[in-house]
C-alpha cells in the first residue's frame, strides 16, 4: 500500500478530510447545526493529530471513532446529498485504513439503518464492499451483518439493486474466503496439530478455529442451512433467500476454495455432513421421475424436475467431484451414479443434454478417470463406476438414434412442453433433404434412417458446456437437434484422448526411468522386450499398481468404446467426424498394443477393418438405391477365388484406409498378431485401387487386366501416389520396430502371402502381390539386422518362386533377388568381408534358386548373378562356390537365353574376377566353364567357354606360384580336419599335389570336351587341350606327367578311337539352318575323324617335345607301345584324313632326337647309379623357374633293367627297343595298307597317295635308329612294301592333282620318297661295316623291279585300271599312274649305284649285271612300242654305261664263270634292239631318225671298242652272234631275202655304214680264229654286193621308163644307199689287209662298174652325187692290165 502511505498521499488525503468535513459543516449549517459543530471539531481534531504525530494514519486510526463520527451523524439525517458526500468520506477513509473495527461497527450499524429506510442502496453496497475489501478488521457479528446486510438488498424490488447486490454477495463471500486462505499463509510456518475430536457430531467445535477461519466456516454453513430453507445460525437477520441462488454461491465457494476443504477437518466435516446429503436430497424429484409415464398411474403427483435447481445441482456435483473426489469417495460414487442414471432416455431431453455436459466435464480430466477406475471399478464389491459411465454413453447414443414408436401417447401428450425431447422423424427428415433429394451438406450422423446433425460445440479437449451455464433461465431450454448426441461424441473423444494421454505420458516416463537403469545392466545385444522384462523387474510396486490400474481402465472401457465409436463411425456421414472416430479408434488400439491387452487391441483394429469392409464376400455392396450419402470413389472386383459382384469404395472406407496406415505406421511396434488383419485390409484395398508393385517393393498406381467392374474417380486418382507413399512409408517404419515386432510384421506378410498364393492356384488371373511386394520392402529397410529375418523371408519367397502362377513367381524372385543384392551392398556392421557367416547366409536362397525349375526364374536368378558379378564381384569371397554353382547349376534343357546369360556371368567371372576369388573356387570355376562347353544348346557357347577354359589356363600359368602357395595352405587345413576326424581326404587326383590336381581338372574337362558330339566343339577343345599341355605343361610335377598321359591323353585317345569307328556314314545333308557342309565333313563319320586327327597329333606332339620328362618315367616303354598302337589303328583306318594324320604324328615322334648324355644339357638328368632324387633343371617357362624334384632316380630306373651294364648302354638298349617297337609298328601298317583287297567294289578302301608318301617318307627316320640292327629280313620286309605302295592306283577324281598332265614325266612325291628311302639305305650299306654289303643285291632287284615299270605297270591286286586318258572323273575308278618317270629314274639310281659297286663281292656274285641287263633288254625290244619313247633312250645309255664299267669287271672274272650266263643275255639284248620289231611312228622327223640312228651307231661303237677287241676272253658263240648282227645291220636294203618285217623300217645308212666298218674291220684286220667267221664275212660281201647289183639294175629299169615323171623318193633313197654303200665297201676293201679279201670279192666288185655307168643318165642331182662318189674309188682298179692275176681266188 505504498501509495496510500507516502507523504504525498498522506498530505492529500488530509487535505480531502478537511475538505470534506469543511463540506459537511456548509450542508449542515442551516438544517443540522449539531452535525455542523461536529464537523467543525472534526477539523481542528484532524489537523492537531497532523500536527502532533509523525504516524499519522497510525493516530487517524487510532482516533478513527472520533474521526468517523460526523461523517456517521451526517448519513443520520437521511439527507440524500449529505448522506452521498458523508459515504464518499467514510469510503476514503476506508481506502486508506484508518478506520478500527469500533469505527468499522458503527459504520455497518449506520448502514443497516440506511439499508432499512431504502435510501443509498447502491451506495451503501459500495461501502461495505469497500469496507470488507480493504481491511480485515470487520469480524464475526458485524461481518455477518454486512452480509446479511447484502443479502437483503438483493432481494429489493429494484433490478438494478437486486444484481449489483447479488454480485456484492458474490463478492463479499469471496473475500471471506480469501481472508482465510491469507490467514492460513500468516501461520503455515506454525504448523499446529489440529486436535482430533472424538466421535462425529453434527456441530464441530469451531474453537479450534482462527478468526478468519471461522467466520469463513460460518458463513459457508449458514449458506447450507439457507439453501436446505432452514435458519441461519449465524446471518442473524436475512429475511429471504432463493435455493439457486444459494446453489450458485456454494458452488462458486467449492470451486474457487477447494483447498480450504482440504485442509481443514472441520470444513471437510461440512462437506460430508451438509453438502452432499444436500445435494442428494434436492435431486429426489429428477430420480423419480419418467418422462413416459402417465400421471394416472401413481398415486401421489411426482414433483417435476425443475431446471435452474437441477442444472445448478449438476454443477455443484461436477465441482465436488473434481475438487473433493478424494474426501468423498462414497458420495462420489452416488453423483456418478445419478449422472448415468440421468442419461436414460426417459428422462427429459434438457435434462440428459445437462448431464451429458456434466459427463463431459468429467471425461476431459483423466486424472480423475483413473481415479475412479481405482477407487470403484478395481475395488471387489463396488459399483463398476467408470465402465458403466462409458457404458452409459455409449447407450445414450445408440438410445438417440432409435426413434420411439409414434403411437406411444406419451410422445403426443409431452409434445406441447418439451417439444425438443424426442427427435421427431418427419420434420428431422424433411430437414435433412433438401429440394430436389439434393442431400444438404450439413456434417451429421446418418443411421437406419434416423439423421442427427453434429453441431460444433467445443473445442476438442475442453469441456465448454451450453446449457450448464444458461443461469439466467428458469424454464427448461430447447435443445437444439444433434447438440446431445454431438456432446456425447466428444465425450468419447476425449475421454479416449485423455486416457490414451496421460497413460502413454506415464508409461513413457516409467520406460525412460527404466532404461536409465537398465542401460548399465543390459548388453546392447539384447532386445528391447528382453529390457522390458528385465526392467520390469528391477521397478518398485509402483509401475505394477499402475500397469494395473491402466490395464483396468482399459478393460472397463473398451467395451463401450468399441460399441459407440462402430456405430458412429457406421453413421457418420461427415469427413471431420469420421477422422475424429477412426484416430480414436486408432489411439486405443495403439494403447492396448502397448498394454499388450490382445483382445481388446484387435478387436479395435478389427473395428477398423471392418469400417473399410473386407469382411465377407458382400464387401459394402452398395445398391446404388442406397439412401448413403458417402461419395463412392472407386469400384472393383474384390480379393476373392471367385469374384462376385463388385466392391464399391466410398471416401469413408479409404479414410479408414489411412487410419490403417497410420496405426501401423505409428504403432507397428504393438501390433503383434493383428498385423494380419491390417495387412490383409491393405491388400485388399491396394487390390481394388489397382496399385502394382515396382522396383523395391513400392506399389505404384498401374491397371492390369482386371475386372471390367474397375471404375476409380480422379479424386482417388490424385490421392493413389499418395496412398503409394504412405504405403512405403508404413513398411519403412519397420526399421523402427524391435525384432519381435518385426518378426510378427513377417509372419504376417507370409500367411497374408500363402493365402495369396492359395488364391492364385489353378487360374492365371492377376495375383495379388501385395504381400510379396511389402516383404521385400520390409526386407529392404532392415537390412541393418537382415539375419533375424532373412531365413523366414528368403524361405518363403522361395516357396513363392516354384508357384505355377508365373506373375507371382516373377514377383518372388524380383523380391528375392533384389534383397540378395541389396543384402550384399549394405554396408554391414561388421563388414561382410569379415563376417562371413552372413555373407554365406545371404547367397543361400541364390544357391536355392537352381532347385526352381521354372525358366523365368532361373533367368531373374542369372540375372542377379551377373548383376552381383558388376558391383560385389571383388568382395565375394568364400560365395564364389555358391555363385558358381549357380552358374553351373543350369542344365542342358533349360532354353538358350538361360544357358547365354549363365555364361554371360561365366565369361565376366574369367575376365575380370579369378583374381580375386579363393584359389580353392578355380576348380569350381573350370567345372562351369567345361559344363558350358558341354551344352549343346548353343555351339558359340560351347566354343567360347572352350575359349575360357584357355584363358584360365593361362592365369593358372602366370599366377602358378601365389596359386600353389594358397593351395598347399588350404591342402593342409583340410589334411588336419580329415585326420582329426579320422576321414580319407577325397578329392580328384588326390595323389598329386592340388596344384597338380587343378591342372589335371582342366586337362579332363577339355578331354570329355574333346569327345563331344559336336564336330567344331571337339576341334575347339583338341586344340585348346594340347596348346595348354604344351604352353603350361612344364608347371606340373614330374610324377604328374603320369596321370597325364595315363589318365588323360590315352583316356582320351581309347574313346575318340571308339567314337571314330562307330560313327554313322550316313550323310548329313546341312549343318542346320542353310549352312553347308563340305564334302569332307558331310557324314559323322568324317567329322570323328577330323577329331581323330587332331588328338593323335597332339599327343603325338606332347611325346615328341616333353619327351625328356617321360622318358625317366617308369612305364614310357609301355607308353610308347600303347601310343604306336593308337598310330597304328588310326593309320589303319579306313579313312584317308585319320590315316595319313597318324602317319604325320608317326613322323613326329620319331623326330625325337634320342637324349644325348652330355653334362652341359640342362634338360636331362645327369648319369648317377645312386637313388637320389634328381632335379630336373629348370624347364624354360615364362618366368617360371619351378624345379621339378623326381621322386624315382635315375639309378633305380636303370638298375631295373641291369645293374652290371653300365647304365648309358641301358638307355641305348631302352632307345633300341623303342625304335624297333616303332619299325615294327611301321611295318605292319605297311603291309596292312597296301596289301590289296581281295575284292573290289564301289567302295573298297585304297590308301591314298600322300598316305603312302608320308608312309614311306617315315622309312628313312626310322632307318636312322634301326641301322645296326637292319638285317636281310628286314630290307625283304622293306621291299615288300615298296613294291606294294607303288603299285596302289590313284583314283581318278585325284588323279589331276596328283599327276599334272600324263605327258608330263614327272615323279610322284611316293615314287620319289620310295627312291629316298632306298638311297639311305645304299648310303647306309655304303659306309656301313662289311657284312651289310650283302644287301646290295637285293637294292638292285628292288630297283630293276621298279624299271620293269616302265613298260610293264604293275597290278594292284584284282584291280582293273583304266588308262588315265579314258578315265572320267568323279567317277569311282582308278587310274594306273605312268609309271615311267619313277622307272627311268629307279634305273638312272641303278647306273650310279652300279658305277659305285661293281666290283663288291656280292655284286658280282649275285649276277647283278646280267639282271640289270635282262630288266634293261624289255625296254631296249620293246622300243618303239615303249610307253615313252624316253624308255628305250635312257635304257640304251644305261646299257652303254652299265657295260663301260660292267665288262671290264666280267672279263676279269671270265675265268670264275660268275658271268657264262651274262653274255647270250647281253646278245639277245643287242639283237632285240638293234633289230626292232617295233614300227617307227608315222610322224617321225628325219631329225629324229637320224638321232635314233646316231643311237644305234653308239651301241655299234661300244660292240667295236669294248667287245670285239677282246674276242678272245669272250664266249665264241657270243663273238659269232655279235658278227651275225653286225652283218645283219650292214645290209640294209629291200631285198626278198630278209624277213617282211624289215621291209618297212627305213633306212639306217650311218647304222649300216658303221655296222659295215666294224664288220669289214673285224673280218679283215683280224686273223681269223674260225673257219666260220671267214665264212661269216665272206657270205655277208657277196650278199651285199649280189643286193646292190640288184638295186641298181631296177633302178635303171624304173628311171627308163619313167620318163620325165620323177621315182618315189623311197627308191631314190634306196639308191643313194646302195651307191654309197658301194663306195664304201671299196674303201673298207681297200684299208683291209690284202690276205683277207677274197679274190672273188673283187670280182664281184669290178662287175658292178658297168651297171653304175648306166646311171649316168638318171634325172636325180642327189643320184649323181651319190654316183659319183661311188665311181670315183673305181679310179684304183683302173691299172694297165697285167700279164697275170695276182689276187686270184685262193
Amino acid at each position: 500500500m505504498s501509495g496510500t502511505n507516502s507523504p504525498e498521499a498522506v498530505k492529500k488525503l488530509l487535505e480531502n478530510m478537511q475538505s470534506d468535513l469543511r463540506a459537511l459543516s456548509l450542508e449542515c449549517k442551516k438544517k443540522f447545526p449539531p452535525v455542523k459543530e461536529a464537523a467543525e471539531s472534526g477539523i481542528i481534531k484532524v489537523k492537531t493529530i497532523a500536527a502532533r504525530n509523525t504516524e499519522i494514519l497510525a493516530a487517524l486510526k487510532e482516533n478513527s471513532s472520533e474521526v468517523v463520527q460526523p461523517f456517521l451523524m451526517g448519513c443520520g439525517t437521511k439527507e440524500p446529498k449529505i448522506t452521498q458526500l458523508c459515504l464518499a468520506a467514510i469510503q476514503r477513509l476506508m481506502s486508506h485504513e484508518v478506520v478500527s473495527e469500533t469505527a468499522a461497527g458503527n459504520i455497518i450499524n449506520m448502514l443497516w439503518q440506511l439499508m432499512e429506510n431504502s435510501l443509498e442502496e447502491l451506495k451503501l453496497l459500495q461501502t461495505v464492499l469497500v469496507l470488507l475489501t480493504t481491511n480485515t478488521v470487520v469480524h464475526d457479528e458485524a461481518l455477518s451483518k454486512a452480509i446479511v446486510l447484502c443479502f437483503r438488498l438483493h432481494f429489493t424490488k429494484d433490478n438494478i439493486t437486486n444484481n449489483t447486490a447479488a454480485a456484492t454477495v458474490r463478492q463479499v463471500v469471496t473475500v471471506v474466503f480469501e481472508r482465510m486462505v491469507a490467514e492460513d499463509e500468516r501461520h503455515r510456518d506454525i504448523i499446529e496439530q489440529p486436535v482430533l475430536v472424538q466421535g462425529n457430531s453434527n456441530r464441530r467445535s469451531v474453537s479450534t478455529l482462527k478468526p478468519c477461519a471461522k467466520d469463513a466456516y460460518m458463513l459457508f454453513q449458514d449458506l447450507c442451512q439457507l439453501v436446505n430453507a432452514d435458519a441461519p445460525y449465524w446471518l442473524v437477520g436475512m429475511t429471504e433467500m432463493t435455493r439457486t441462488f444459494g446453489l450458485e454461491l456454494l458452488e462458486s465457494v467449492l470451486n474457487d476454495f477447494p483447498q480450504v476443504f482440504l485442509q481443514h477437518q472441520e470444513f471437510s466435516f461440512l462437506l460430508k455432513e451438509r453438502v452432499c446429503p444436500l445435494v442428494i436430497k434436492l435431486f429426489s424429484p429428477n430420480i423419480k421421475f419418467r418422462q413416459g409415464s402417465s400421471t394416472s398411474s401413481s398415486p401421489a403427483p411426482v414433483e417435476k424436475p425443475y431446471f435452474p435447481i437441477c442444472m445448478r445441482l449438476l454443477r455443484v456435483v461436477s465441482v465436488l467431484i473434481k475438487q473433493f473426489y478424494s474426501l468423498l469417495v462414497t458420495e462420489c460414487e452416488i453423483f456418478l451414479s445419478l449422472l448415468v442414471k440421468f442419461l436414460d432416455a426417459d428422462k427429459p431431453q434438457w435434462l440428459r443434454a445437462v448431464a451429458v455436459e456434466s459427463i463431459h466435464r468429467l471425461c476431459v480430466q483423466p486424472q480423475l478417470l483413473r481415479s475412479f477406475c481405482q477407487s470403484y471399478d478395481m475395488k471387489q464389491h463396488s459399483t463398476k463406476v467408470f465402465r458403466d459411465i462409458v457404458n452409459a454413453l455409449g447407450s445414450f447414443i445408440q438410445s438417440l438414434f432409435l426413434v420411439p414408436p409414434t403411437g406411444n401417447p406419451a410422445t403426443t401428450n409431452q409434445a406441447g412442453n418439451n417439444n425438443s425431447s424426442v427427435p421427431v422423424s418427419a420434420p428431422a427428415n424433411s430437414g435433412m433433404v433438401g429440394i430436389g433429394g439434393g442431400v444438404t451438406l450439413l456434417p451429421a450422423f446418418e443411421y437406419r434412417g434416423t439423421w442427427i446433425p453434429i453441431l460444433t460445440i467445443t473445442v476438442q479437449g475442453s469441456a465448454k458446456a451450453t446449457y450448464l451455464e444458461m443461469l439466467d433461465k428458469v424454464e427448461p431450454p430447447t435443445i437444439p437437434e444433434g447438440y446431445a448426441m454431438s456432446v456425447a461424441f466428444h465425450c468419447l473423444l476425449d475421454l479416449v484422448r485423455g486416457i490414451t494421454s496421460m497413460i502413454e505420458g506415464e508409461l513413457g516416463e516409467i520406460e525412460t526411468e527404466c532404461h536409465t537403469t537398465t542401460e548399465g545392466a543390459s548388453s546392447p545385444t539384447q532386445s528391447s522386450e528382453q529390457q522390458d522384462l528385465q526392467s520390469t523387474s528391477d521397478q518398485t510396486d509402483k509401475e505394477i499398481v499402475s500397469r494395473a490400474v491402466w490395464e483396468e481402465m482399459v478393460n472397463a472401457c473398451w467395451c463401450g468404446l468399441l460399441a459407440a465409436l462402430s456405430l458412429l463411425l457406421d453413421a457418420s456421414t461427415d469427413e471431420a467426424a469420421t477422422e475424429n472416430i477412426l484416430k480414436a479408434e486408432l489411439t486405443m488400439a495403439a494403447l492396448c498394443g502397448r498394454l499388450g491387452l490382445v483382445t481388446s487391441r484387435d478387436a479395435f483394429i478389427t473395428a477398423i477393418c471392418k469400417a473399410y469392409s473386407i469382411q465377407g464376400q458382400s464387401v459394402m455392396m452398395i445398391s446404388p438405391s442406397s439412401e448413403s450419402h458417402q461419395q463412392v470413389v472407386a469400384v472393383g472386383q474384390p480379393l476373392a477365388v471367385q469374384p462376385q459382384g463388385t466392391v464399391m469404395l466410398t471416401s469413408k472406407n479409404i479414410q479408414c484406409m489411412r487410419t490403417l496406415l497410420n496405426l501401423a505406421h505409428c504403432h507397428g511396434a504393438v501390433l503383434g498378431t493383428s498385423w494380419q488383419l491390417v495387412l490383409a485390409t491393405l491388400q485388399h484395398l491396394v487390390w481394388i485401387l489397382g496399385l502394382k508393385p515396382s522396383s523395391g517393393g513400392a506399389l505404384k498406381p498401374g491397371r492390369a487386366v482386371e475386372g471390367p467392374s474397375t471404375v476409380l474417380t480422379t479424386a482417388v486418382m490424385t490421392d493413389l501416389p499418395v496412398i503409394s507413399n504412405i504405403l512405403s512409408r508404413l513398411f519403412e517404419s519397420s526399421q523402427y520396430l524391435d525384432d519381435v515386432s518385426l518378426h510378427h510384421l513377417i509372419n504376417a506378410l507370409c500367411s497374408l502371402s500363402l493365402e495369396a498364393m492359395d488364391m492364385a492356384y489353378g487360374n492365371n488371373k492377376e495375383p495379388s502381390l501385395f504381400a510379396v511386394a511389402k516383404l521385400l520392402e520390409t526386407g529392404l529397410v532392415n537390412m541393418h539386422r537382415i539375419e533375424i529375418l532373412w531365413r523366414p523371408l528368403t524361405g518363403h519367397l522361395l516357396e513363392v518362386c516354384q508357384h505355377p502362377n508365373s506373375r507371382m513367381r516373377e514377383w518372388g524372385a524380383e523380391a528375392l533377388t533384389s534383397l540378395i543384392k541389396a543384402g550384399l551392398t549394405f554396408n554391414h556392421e561388421p563388414p561382410l568381408s569379415q563376417n562371413q557367416r552372413l555373407q554365406l547366409l545371404l547367397l543361400n536362397p541364390l544357391k536355392e534358386m537352381s532347385n526352381i525349375n521354372h525358366p523365368d526364374i532361373r533367368l531373374k536368378q542369372l540375372e542377379c548373378v551377373l548383376q552381383i558379378l558388376q558391383s560385389q564381384g571383388d568382395s565375394l569371397g568364400p560365395g564364389w562356390p555358391l555363385v558358381l554353382g549357380v552358374m553351373g547349376a543350369i542344365r542342358n534343357d533349360q532354353g538358350e537365353s538361360l544357358i547365354r546369360t549363365a555364361f554371360q556371368c561365366l565369361q565376366l567371372v574369367v575376365t575380370d574376377f579369378l583374381p580375386t576369388m579363393p584359389c580353392t573356387c578355380l576348380q569350381i570355376v573350370v567345372d562351369v566353364a567345361g559344363s558350358f562347353g558341354l551344352h549343346n544348346q548353343e555351339l558359340n557357347i560351347s566354343l567360347t567357354s572352350i575359349g575360357l577354359l584357355w584363358n584360365i589356363s593361362d592365369y593358372f600359368f602366370q599366377r602358378g606360384e601365389t596359386i600353389e602357395k594358397e593351395l598347399n595352405k588350404e591342402e593342409a587345413v583340410q589334411q588336419k580336419q580329415a585326420e582329426e576326424k579320422g576321414v580319407v581326404l577325397n578329392r580328384p587326383f588326390h595323389p598329386a599335389p592340388p596344384f597338380d590336381c587343378l591342372w589335371l581338372c582342366l586337362y579332363a574337362k577339355l578331354g570329355e570336351l574333346c569327345v563331344d558330339p559336336r564336330p567344331a566343339v571337339r576341334k575347339s577343345a583338341g586344340q585348346t587341350l594340347f596348346s595348354t599341355i604344351g604352353a603350361h605343361g612344364t608347371l606340373l610335377q614330374h610324377s604328374t606327367w603320369h596321370t597325364v598321359i595315363w589318365k588323360v591323353l590315352f583316356h582320351l585317345l581309347d574313346r575318340v578311337r571308339e567314337s571314330s569307328t562307330t560313327a554313322d556314314k550316313e550323310k548329313i545333308e546341312s549343318g542346320g539352318g542353310n549352312i553347308l557342309i563340305h564334302h569332307s565333313r558331310d557324314t559323322a563319320e568324317k567329322q570323328w575323324a577330323e577329331t581323330w586327327v587332331l588328338t593323335l597329333a597332339g599327343v603325338a606332339r606332347i611325346f615328341n617335345t616333353r619327351r625328356y620328362l617321360l622318358q625317366p618315367l617308369g612305364d614310357f616303354s609301355r607308353a610308347w607301345d600303347v601310343l604306336l598302337d593308337h598310330i597304328q589303328s588310326a593309320a589303319l583306318s579306313k579313312n584317308n584324313e585319320v590315316s595319313l594324320a597318324a602317319l604325320k604324328s608317326f613322323q613326329e615322334i620319331l623326330q625325337i632326337v634320342s637324349p644325348v648324355r652330355d653334362s652341359d644339357k640342362p634338360e636331362t638328368p645327369p648319369v648317377v647309379n645312386v637313388p637320389v632324387p634328381v632335379l630336373i633343371g629348370p624347364v624354360a617357362g615364362p618366368g617360371l623357374s619351378r624345379p621339378f624334384v623326381r621322386t624315382d632316380s635315375i639309378g633305380e630306373r636303370l638298375g631295373r633293367y641291369s645293374n652290371s651294364e653300365p647304365p648309358i648302354v641301358t638307355d641305348e638298349l631302352e632307345d633300341l627297343n623303342l625304335w624297333w617297337a616303332a619299325w615294327n609298328t611301321w611295318y605292319r601298317i605297311g603291309s596292312e595298307s597296301t596289301k590289296p583287297p581281295i575284292t573290289f567294289d564301289k567302295l573298297t578302301f585304297i590308301p591314298s597317295q600322300p598316305f603312302l608318301t608320308a608312309l614311306i617318307q617315315i622309312f628313312p627316320a626310322l632307318y636312322q635308329h634301326i641301322k645296326t640292327g637292319f638285317n636281310m629280313d628286314d630290307l625283304q620286309k622293306l621291299g615288300v612294301i615298296l613294291h606294294s605302295a607303288v603299285s596302289v592306283p590313284i583314283s581318278s577324281d585325284a588323279s589331276p592333282f596328283i599327276l599334272p598332265s600324263y605327258t608330263e614325266a614327272v615323279l610322284t612325291s611316293l615314287q620319289e620318297a620310295v627312291l629316298t628311302a632306298l638311297d639311305v639305305l645304299q648310303k647306309a650299306i655304303c659306309v656301313g661295316p662289311e657284312n651289310m654289303q650283302i644287301m646290295y643285291p637285293a637294292i638292285f632287284d628292288q630297283l630293276l623291279a621298279f624299271v620293269e615299270f616302265s613298260c610293264k605297270p604293275p597290278q594292284y591286286g584284282q584291280l582293273e585300271t583304266k588308262h588315265i586318258a579314258n578315265a572320267k572323273y568323279n567317277q569311282a575308278e582308278w587310274v594306273a599312274l605312268n609309271y615311267v618317270p619313277f622307272a627311268e629314274r629307279s634305273l638312272e639310281v641303278v647306273v650310279d649305284l652300279y658305277q659305285k659297286t661293281a666290283c663288291h663281292k656280292a655284286v658280282v656274285n649275285e649276277k647283278v649285271l646280267q639282271n640289270i641287263i635282262k630288266a634293261l633288254r624289255v625296254p631296249l625290244s620293246l622300243k618303239y612300242s615303249c610307253p615313252s619313247e624316253s624308255t628305250w633312250k635312257l635304257a640304251v645309255s644305261s646299257l652303254l654305261k652299265v657295260l663301260s664299267i660292267g665288262l671290264p669287271v666280267a672279263r676279269q672274272h671270265a675265268s670264275s664263270g660268275k658271268f657264262d650266263s651274262m653274255w647270250p643275255e647281253l646278245a639277245n639284248t643287242f639283237e632285240d634292239f638293234l633289230f626292232t620289231k617295233s614300227i617307227p611312228p608315222d610322224n617321225l622327223s628325219i631329225q629324229e631318225f637320224q638321232r635314233n640312228e646316231s643311237i644305234d651307231v653308239e651301241v655299234v661303237q661300244l660292240i667295236s671298242t669294248e667287245i670285239l677287241p677282246y674276242a678272245n676272253f669272250i664266249p665264241k658263240e657270243f663273238v659269232g652272234q655279235i658278227m651275225t648282227m653286225l652283218n645283219k645291220g650292214s645290209i640294209h636294203s629291200q631285198s626278198s631275202s630278209f624277213t617282211e618285217a624289215e621291209i618297212d623300217i627305213r633306212l639306217r645308212e650311218e647304222f649300216s655304214k658303221m655296222c659295215f666298218e666294224t664288220l669289214l674291220q673285224f673280218s679283215f684286220s683280224n686273223k681269223v680264229t674260225t673257219p666260220q667267221e671267214g665264212y661269216i664275212s665272206r657270205m655277208a660281201l657277196s650278199v651285199l654286193l649280189k643286193r646292190s647289183q640288184d638295186v641298181l639294175h631296177r633302178y635303171i629299169e624304173d628311171e627308163r621308163l619313167s620318163g620325165k615323171c620323177p621315182l618315189p623318193r623311197q627308191q631314190v633313197t634306196e639308191i643313194i644307199f646302195v651307191l654309197k654303200a658301194v663306195s664304201t665297201l671299196i674303201d673298207s676293201l681297200k684299208k683291209t689287209q690284202p690276205e683277207n679279201v677274197d679274190g672273188n670279192t673283187w670280182a664281184q666288185v669290178i662287175a658292178l662298174y658297168p651297171t653304175l655307168v648306166e646311171c649316168i643318165t638318171c634325172s636325180s642331182s642327189e643320184v649323181c652325187s651319190a654316183l659319183k662318189e661311188a665311181l670315183v674309188p673305181f679310179k684304183d682298179f683302173m691299172q694297165p692290165p697285167a700279164s697275170k692275176v695276182q689276187n686270184g681266188e685262193s
